[in-house]
C-alpha cells in the first residue's frame, strides 16, 4: 500500500512537473522575448504594420490547425490507449519548432513564422493530451489541488527562465541582444525537454477501453465514429456543454485582460519597465495564490471557488478604466496574479470531473479548443470599443459583459449532476469494452 502511494505520488509531481517544463514557451516564446523579436529582427525591412499582421496570421494559422485536429486525434488517443504516446509526438514537434527558433536571424520573418507555428501546434496539442491524463493521475478527492499545483508550478518554471532570458537580453551588450535572444529560444527547448523527462517516466498510460466491435477497426475510422456518437448524445452531457460555454465567455474575458495588458499600459504611456516588471510579478505572485485556491475549493466548492474569480476579474476590469499612475498597474497585475491560476486551475479540473474518464482526451480536445478560441471574441470587442470611442479605458470595462454572462451560466451548471453523468457513462463504458492492461 505504501509503495502504491509513493508511486501515486510520484506521478503526480511528475505530471505537474509538465507544468513547469511547457509554460517556458508560453512566457519566453508567445508572451515576452519572440514577439519583439519577430517585430525587430525577423522583420526588418517590412513596415511595423506589416509585421504586426504577419505575427497575427501566423498565430491564426497555428490555432485554426490545432482547433480541426484536436478533435479527431483526442478521441484516436483514447481509442488507442495512447494519451502519453500522442504527448510525446506534440512535446518533439513543440521543442524541435522552438530550437529551430535559434536559426532566425534579420528577415527571415517567414522561417520564424513556419518554425513558430510548427512549436505552437506541439505546445497546444500537447497540452490536450496532458489535460487528459489529469482524470487519470488525480483522483477525484484531489483533482482541484493536483491542477492547481500544476499551474503554481508552471507559474514558477516559466517565470524563472523568463527573468533568466529577459536578464540576458537587457544586459547583454548591443551587439550581442539579438545572440541572447536566439540563445533563449534554444533554452526554452532544452528545459521544455529535459523537464518532461519525469512525465515520461513516471506517468503511466491509462488503460485501454475498446468497445466490442472496435477491436480491429482503424484508428482514425474508430476515432470519427467515437465523435459522431458522442455529438449525437451530447444532451446526454449537457451540464458539461453548458460549462464549456461559461468557460467560452469568462475565459474570454481573461484571455483578453492578459493579451492586452502590456500594450494597454503603454497606450496609456506607462514605461516598458513597469509593463514587462509587472508581467514577471504576475508570474511569482501567482504560485501561492494558486495553491491558495486549491485549498479554497476543498472548502466551499469548486464552482463557488471559480465564481468568486470571475467577482475579482470583473472588478478588474472596472478598475482599469481608472488607470491612471504606474501604481495602479502594479497594483492590478498583483490583483490579476491573485485568481489567474485559481481560474484557470479550477476551470481545468472541473471539467475533468464532469467527463469519462476514457473519453478525456476527446472532451479535453474540446476545452483546449474553447481555451485556444477564448482569444479571438474579446480582443475583437476591446478593438472595436477602441475604435469607435477613440481610447481603449472603455474597452478595458466593456470585458465585464464576458464575465457577467459567464458567470450567470457557470451560477446555474449543476456540477453534481454533470459528475454523475461522467461516472454512470464510465461504468457503462467499462462494461461494454475489452481492456487492456497500463503500460509504462
Amino acid at each position: 500500500m505504501d509503495k502504491n502511494n509513493q508511486q501515486h505520488r510520484k506521478a503526480i509531481n511528475a505530471w505537474t512537473m509538465y507544468d513547469w517544463a511547457n509554460s517556458a514557451f508560453a512566457t519566453t516564446i508567445m508572451a515576452a522575448v519572440l514577439p519583439v523579436y519577430y517585430s525587430s529582427v525577423a522583420s526588418k525591412g517590412l513596415t511595423p504594420s506589416d509585421a504586426t499582421a504577419n505575427w497575427a496570421f501566423t498565430t491564426s494559422i497555428a490555432l485554426i490547425l490545432v482547433a480541426v485536429l484536436s478533435p479527431i486525434l483526442g478521441a484516436m488517443a483514447d481509442f488507442s490507449g495512447s494519451k502519453k504516446r500522442f504527448l510525446t509526438i506534440f512535446v518533439f514537434l513543440g521543442v524541435g519548432g522552438t530550437a529551430l527558433l535559434y536559426l532566425v536571424r534579420s528577415g527571415d520573418w517567414l522561417m520564424a513564422s513556419v518554425f513558430f507555428i510548427f512549436a505552437n501546434i506541439g505546445f497546444s496539442g500537447a497540452n490536450v493530451f496532458y489535460d487528459s491524463l489529469l482524470p487519470h493521475v488525480a483522483n477525484p478527492e484531489e483533482i482541484d489541488q493536483v491542477s492547481s499545483k500544476g499551474y503554481a508550478m508552471g507559474y514558477l518554471g516559466g517565470g524563472l527562465l523568463l527573468a533568466v532570458n529577459l536578464a540576458m537580453i537587457l544586459f547583454a551588450p548591443e551587439h550581442l541582444t539579438e545572440l541572447m535572444s536566439r540563445l533563449s529560444f534554444l533554452m526554452v527547448a532544452v528545459w521544455w525537454f529535459i523537464f518532461t523527462i519525469p512525465l515520461w517516466r513516471y506517468v503511466k498510460e491509462p488503460t485501454r477501453r475498446v468497445l466490442k466491435g472496435e477491436e480491429n477497426q482503424n484508428p482514425f475510422t474508430a476515432s470519427l465514429k467515437r465523435l459522431t456518437k458522442t455529438f449525437s448524445e451530447i444532451k446526454k452531457y449537457k451540464q458539461l456543454m453548458k460549462f464549456f460555454v461559461a468557460f467560452w465567455l469568462y475565459n474570454n474575458g481573461i484571455g483578453t485582460i492578459i493579451f492586452m495588458a502590456t500594450i494597454y499600459g503603454t497606450e496609456l504611456g506607462f514605461s516598458s519597465e513597469t509593463t514587462i516588471g509587472t508581467l514577471l510579478m504576475v508570474q511569482f505572485v501567482a504560485i501561492p495564490f494558486a495553491f491558495l485556491f486549491g485549498w479554497l475549493a476543498n472548502k466551499i466548492g469548486t464552482k463557488q471557488s471559480i465564481l468568486l474569480t470571475i467577482l475579482v476579474y470583473t472588478g478588474i476590469a472596472i478598475g482599469g478604466y481608472f488607470l491612471q499612475r504606474e501604481i495602479h498597474f502594479w497594483l492590478l497585475g498583483f490583483a490579476v496574479a491573485t485568481v489567474q491560476g485559481g481560474s484557470q486551475a479550477l476551470s481545468r479540473s472541473l471539467c475533468g470531473r464532469m467527463m469519462p474518464k476514457s473519453q478525456s482526451a476527446e472532451f479535453f480536445s474540446f476545452f483546449s479548443i474553447s481555451e485556444k478560441i477564448a482569444g479571438t471574441a474579446g480582443p475583437l470587442v476591446f478593438g472595436l470599443v477602441s475604435k469607435l470611442m477613440g481610447g481603449s479605458r472603455l474597452s478595458i470595462v466593456s470585458l465585464i459583459i464576458f464575465f457577467i454572462l459567464g458567470g450567470a451560466l457557470l451560477a446555474i451548471v449543476d456540477e453534481k449532476e454533470g459528475i454523475e453523468v461522467a461516472e454512470a457513462e464510465e461504468a457503462s463504458f467499462t462494461l461494454s469494452t475489452a481492456m487492456t492492461p497500463e503500460t509504462p
